[in-house]
């Protein structure tokens, strides 16, 4: 089991960053090429999500990002570590262990970005793409934990 860990700072051109590292161990891991834009999109929106929350409330605290390549898994934790377990961008965290329908049905309130779209709607996407997705609340911080499956060894 390998893990790549990244700690970034709540910008949102760092965003790219992630996702362009997210892809490049997915691909190593030995998740289907058919997948790596899923993966790409997937830990996008995550990581937009935590640098939202801590642009609004901790701007000098890091979004942390965790890539494991688990026996036939890729996994990705994005970790929001701003006021961990009181303040999800768009609404309150989910409870732990809640898994990410929770955060979906949200309804009525909006993203803290303004667009006016309903809070679940990222977590709704993430699902869309991930083969597997859980969402909890922690003593260090709110996270996303998506995963794929492996093709086979990596390269």
């Amino acid at each position: 089991m390998a893990t790549v860990e990244l700690s970034f700072t709540a910008l949102p051109a760092h965003v790219r960053t992630a996702r362009l590292v997210a892809t490049a161990v997915a691909r190593r891991s030995g998740v289907d090429e058919s997948l790596l834009d899923e993966v790409r999109l997937a830990v996008g929106e995550a990581c937009s999500r935590a640098v939202e929350g801590h642009q609004l409330y901790c701007p000098g605290e890091p979004v942390r990002l965790a890539l494991t390549d688990l026996a036939g898994r890729f996994e990705v934790e994005v970790t929001d570590t701003c006021a961990p377990g009181t303040r999800w961008p768009g609404g309150p965290v989910p409870p732990a262990g809640s898994g990410a329908r929770a955060a979906a049905g949200d309804a009525g309130a909006s993203s803290g970005s303004g667009a006016g779209f309903p809070a679940g709607l990222g977590i709704a996407v993430i699902e869309g793409l991930a083969d597997d997705v859980e969402i909890s609340a922690t003593a260090a911080g709110t996270s996303i934990r998506m995963s794929w499956p492996t093709g086979g060894a990596p390269s």
